[in-house]
């Protein structure tokens, strides 16, 4: 593998200081040794304790390092004092992790792939083990757009890898395991309130109770209005009849969130409905520039039913079933001429079921399960609302049916392996089958190492292959075909000293009838197809240490290089080196906080072929806790030392870089009652 020299100037002096902190945890007295008397760790310390572990890599709970998969895991502290407010966010600050912003939707990019057009449909989102992707898009929102206020998050487990093995589409190149709290955690009734640049200002009460012998029961409800940066300056729409490249109010961003949760012996039905307006300004698809009726409105939610039981010491069953429905409102003003508002609506609506069950026995443990899912409706409507014109009435219905089991063997007493396979039906694009297969060997105690290989795939949603704006600016594509994806992944996990942690990963991807947008040539329309097949390698490196103390600290790179395999040229928004630190610093014992993050991420090519500069980002984040009884408060800087950058557009859009927001700042107060 031809791994280029990071440029890296800028980054220097705090990659100094970082590796200097992380290392000198050679010394220092670690959080999580056995002979610590745990009546002398916080609260935070013991909470470091339990997310050791991880129930999504093999849908029950097991070790991170008996995990087929490399993973990380964020808590709610780390949320607190790192100062995030969505998942994308989060996301930002995880080894190999690419986050493109398009002022409308953010999107994912994982190991340096993240291609124009995708909506993060490669990256499975479960809530509580429910599919958070919807029908029509398969889309994962991560950002203001993500179906949970993410204070209600208790912990997120990053499993990297492709897992159809157990999980079926669109687990191709990660899943993200959300982890909700429960009525404990939020002890009664909390509310809290920001105030952010640009106008916005947020709101949220969540209430929880544990009654005795009884149900434990969560609601809560957030808002949050923006009006967003009020002028933007595209020099692409630089002319006296575009208001000269600015465009005003066109920015703001609307959302709430509502969810609920009772569970009660060995039930729990849990729901959610969240809504998000979003105003566009960068006039995609050949829209009216400086029109702030350029807008989507985005719906989902859910109600799921879950039963867990334990059948004897070594077994135990699980069943659930769900309703979700999703609902998307575009409006895109065109002039053909006259002015009008064109309309994309999309609504779907789905119910499914799964069963699953698992046993010990011997040196196995094995899991098993069926899953279905019926598409009762999966509409895509385009029209001109004055004078009115339709272009697209599109109404399906489709289903799925799923078989999948896993056995973790334990070969030796330092040797496991790990074989899984599912099997998945479609009813409009046929079948798929997935296996994946670890060896988790310790050589050690403190050494584990982990060699992986899975496919994964991915069908074509309705909207890549059905949707239409009547050949305006795209048209449809009924034959495209599912992608698939073959990993090969080398893990080492080594606990240096004490607490000191070193992850080392290598990978090979090889993708295979990838799905993206592209122009034809033919007729200049907007379509998806299948383009061909992509190799990426890459390596991730990750230093992790904890303090007695509550100090902490993590470093990570990854390079990563992303090819066509017909071209042999470098992908599109793909960066092929990361640099990230992240470090907490206990400013007053355990009352108040200081978080650091660092980011680097190295150019990327653009769509026209030009380059996205590198960029290097700082937050900073104050937090206090039990200086007032029950009150936290935090106050963030974002982009510390306002650096101009941009991500690369797509190709419904005209700019080739759309530039980010620069320095912006909130306060947050949360208080319990």
């Amino acid at each position: 593998m031809n791994i280029q020299l990071i440029n890296i100037k800028k980054a220097a002096p705090a990659m100094a200081c970082a590796l200097l902190l992380v290392f000198a945890a050679g010394k220092s007295q670690a959080v999580v040794e056995e002979q610590t008397n745990l009546t002398e760790l916080s609260i935070e310390n013991l909470m470091e304790l339990r997310v050791q572990t991880v129930s999504g890599a093999s849908k029950f709970e097991q070790k991170v390092g008996e995990a087929p998969s490399s993973v990380s895991i964020i808590t709610a502290d780390d949320i607190r004092k790192y100062g995030y407010r969505t998942l994308a966010d989060i996301l930002k600050g995880q080894r190999s992790f690419n986050v493109t912003y398009d002022r409308d939707y953010a999107r994912v990019g994982m190991r340096g792939f993240n291609l124009p057009g995708d909506y993060n449909s490669r990256i499975l989102i479960l809530l509580d083990g429910h599919r958070a992707n919807d029908n029509i898009l398969n889309q994962a929102f991560v950002g203001t757009d993500f179906v949970l206020d993410v204070d209600l998050i208790s912990k997120i487990e990053i499993i990297r890898g492709p897992s159809s093995s157990i999980y079926g589409t669109s687990a191709f190149f990660a899943v993200i395991n959300i982890i909700t709290k429960n009525a404990k955690e939020l002890k009664r009734v909390e509310a809290s309130g920001e105030a952010e640049s640009y106008g916005t200002y947020k709101g949220r009460l969540s209430l929880g109770n544990n009654f005795k012998n009884g149900p434990e029961l969560l609601f809560s409800g957030s808002y949050r209005d923006s009006k967003g940066q009020q002028s933007l300056y595209y020099k692409e729409f630089d002319t006296p009849s575009s208001n000269n490249g600015i465009a005003q109010n066109c920015d703001y961003d609307r959302n709430y969130n509502l969810f609920s949760k009772v569970s009660y012996d060995h039930f729990t039905l849990e729901g959610t409905l969240s809504s998000r307006t979003k105003g566009v300004p960068t006039a995609y698809y050949g829209s009216i520039f400086n029109d702030s009726r350029n807008q989507n409105v985005d719906e989902r939610g859910y109600l799921d039913l879950k039963y867990e039981n334990k059948l004897g010491e070594n077994a135990q069953i699980m069943a659930r079933f769900y309703y979700d429905h999703y609902k998307l409102d575009s409006s895109v003003p065109h002039d053909y001429p006259p002015v009008t508002i064109n309309k994309f609506i999309a609504r779907g609506e789905w119910w499914g079921g799964e069963l699953q069950a698992a046993t010990t026995f011997y040196k196995n443990k094995l899991i098993g399960g069926i899953e279905y899912e019926a598409n009762i409706k999966q509409n895509q409507n385009v029209h001109d609302i004055d004078p009115y014109f339709g272009y697209l009435d599109d109404k399906r219905t489709s289903s799925r049916w799923a078989l999948y089991a896993q056995d973790e063997i334990a070969v030796t007493s330092n040797l496991i392996l790990n074989a899984g396979i599912r099997y998945d039906r479609y009813s409009d694009v046929g079948g798929s089958v997935n296996p994946r297969f670890a060896l988790i060997y310790n050589p050690l105690e403190t050494m584990t190492l982990k060699a992986l290989y899975g496919t994964a795939f991915r069908v074509p949603n309705v909207f890549e292959r059905y949707f239409s704006d009547g050949n305006l600016t795209t048209k449809t594509n009924h034959d495209l075909k599912p992608e698939h994806i073959r990993t090969y992944e080398l893990v080492l996990e080594q606990k240096l000293v004490e607490n000191l942690r070193l992850s080392a990963s290598g990978f090979h991807n090889e993708i295979k009838d990838q799905i993206a947008m592209e122009t034809d040539p033919a007729d200049g329309l907007l379509v998806y197809r299948n383009r061909g097949a992509f190799t990426a390698n890459g390596i991730e490196l990750e230093l992790e240490n904890t303090w007695k103390n509550d100090l902490k600290a993590r470093i990570s790179y990854s390079y990563q290089e992303v090819t066509n395999d017909n071209t042999h040229e470098w992908v599109p928004n793909s960066p092929k080196h990361q640099l990230k630190f992240n470090l907490t610093i206990p400013v007053l014992q355990d009352r108040i906080f200081a978080g650091l993050e660092e980011q680097y991420t190295s150019t990327r090519k653009t769509l026209a072929g030009n380059r996205a500069g590198d960029f290097f980002i700082t937050n900073l984040t104050l937090f206090s806790q039990k200086l007032v009884p029950g009150l936290e408060l935090s106050g963030n800087v974002y982009n510390l030392f306002d650096k101009k950058y941009g991500d690369p557009g797509f190709k419904e859009f005209v700019q080739d870089v759309i530039e980010q927001d620069g320095r912006t700042f909130r306060i947050k107060l949360t208080y319990r009652f």
